[in-house]
């Protein structure tokens, strides 16, 4: 009787014991960048936005409170990520897959359109765009891969067969009616069995001739030919494709170096849909290079923080999953930059956490739970401990 009484007395300290130490390897970091982040993003929004509310719906807080419900929608799902082991997730991560790929093909028949674009399915009221859900579902499925058969993506016929298989068919479908949003699953999936594979040479043979097969591509393709055209002259397209691109620089260029102050845009009345993937735009003008610097150090902290968690992860599951996380996020915030600086052609890419997208802001900050998830579980050396 003693003896079972002492064995379940160590099991009661032992249970203990990682209930602690998952409370002391949380990472409470990551988890205030990212508030942060998106505290500054619903201020920028409501300054960006306002003006545009009122006009379209005679409320100046309605896209806000769109944002403060996805957003609350998102920390319910960041809560629920982050409290189940993520290691329980790994035998869901092909059904979940499949069933992205059926929303984002049910899309295409009976989707909502919004802003001229067939994007969206409704349920209760609430949008939803599945192509985000792609995002998250593609991850998760790689890292799993990737930790059950490592050795298939150490060869070029495995990195080949792997991607052909899992990423292609849910680029393909993304890409009929949202190209950025395939182009980033694609990214994510390509950075993710680089990091897998210990060779490189044939990543980048392989990314050089994508570049060049868009290029060749081009004039096959008048819209898009035209969308290029824009790029190089957005002056000599000021009546159409050119014009947001103008203002959003004019934007940029007269926020100087510590902007005209929040709130004090006068861009935000003239560019279309600022709120959107040019907000960017607008943060350039009311807090100038200053506070742009600040906005791209916190990205730059939060991919810190995901790589010293990949990097302390009890195994690779969890640590490609926070790769795959990194990859989601650099994209983005690299693309919105290049597009509204005018560094590429305009792609239609978000703001992580700042920009205005419900499904966007509401599956980031689940995808962030499951790296929050892998914190709790990591292992660490005794000299690795910062």
């Amino acid at each position: 009787m003693a003896r079972e009484q002492d064995l379940a007395a160590s099991r009661k300290e032992e249970r203990r014991r990682k209930k602690i130490k998952k409370l002391l390897n949380f990472d409470y970091t990551l988890l205030l960048i990212v508030v942060f982040i998106l505290a500054f993003g619903l201020v920028m929004l409501y300054s960006t936005s306002a003006y545009a509310a009122t006009l379209k719906t005679g409320q100046s807080s309605f896209y806000l409170k769109k944002q403060l419900f996805a957003a609350c929608l998102g920390f319910m799902g960041m809560f629920f990520t982050t409290k189940i082991d993520y290691r329980r997730w790994a035998h869901l991560t092909f059904p979940f897959y499949v069933i992205s790929i059926f929303l984002c093909i049910a899309v295409i028949f009976v989707g909502s359109t919004i802003n001229g674009q067939s994007r969206w399915l409704s349920f209760g009221g609430i949008n939803v765009q599945p192509s985000e859900i792609g995002k998250i579902s593609v991850i998760l499925l790689l890292a799993n891969l990737i930790d059950r058969y490592p050795k298939a993506f150490r060869s070029l016929k495995g990195n080949i067969k792997a991607l052909g298989l899992y990423a292609c068919p849910l680029v393909a479908v993304v890409a009929y009616n949202n190209l950025s949003t395939a182009i980033i699953i694609l990214g994510i999936a390509f950075v993710m069995a680089f990091v897998a594979s210990p060779k490189s040479w044939y990543f980048f043979a392989a990314f050089g001739f994508a570049v060049f097969v868009i290029i060749a591509s081009i004039p096959l393709v008048g819209y898009r030919a035209g969308r290029i055209q824009a790029w190089l002259h957005p002056e000599d397209y000021i009546s159409s494709t050119g014009y947001q691109t103008l203002q959003g620089l004019y934007a940029i260029g007269s926020g100087g170096l510590f902007g005209k102050g929040l709130g004090e845009s006068m861009q935000k009345y003239i560019v279309p849909e600022a709120q959107n993937d040019m907000i960017f735009s607008i943060i350039c003008e009311e807090l100038g290079v200053f506070g742009v610097v600040c906005v791209i150090l916190l990205y730059i902290l939060m991919l810190y923080r995901l790589l010293y968690i990949a990097n302390h992860a009890k195994d690779m599951f969890g640590s490609f999953i926070c790769i795959g996380i990194m990859a989601h996020i650099a994209i983005q915030v690299i693309l919105n930059v290049a597009v509204v600086t005018n560094s590429m052609p305009n792609t239609g890419v978000t703001l992580p956490l700042i920009s205005y997208g419900g499904t966007s802001v509401a599956i980031l900050l689940t995808e962030i739970g499951f790296a929050l998830s892998v914190s709790k579980n990591m292992e660490f050396k005794e000299d690795d401990y910062v």
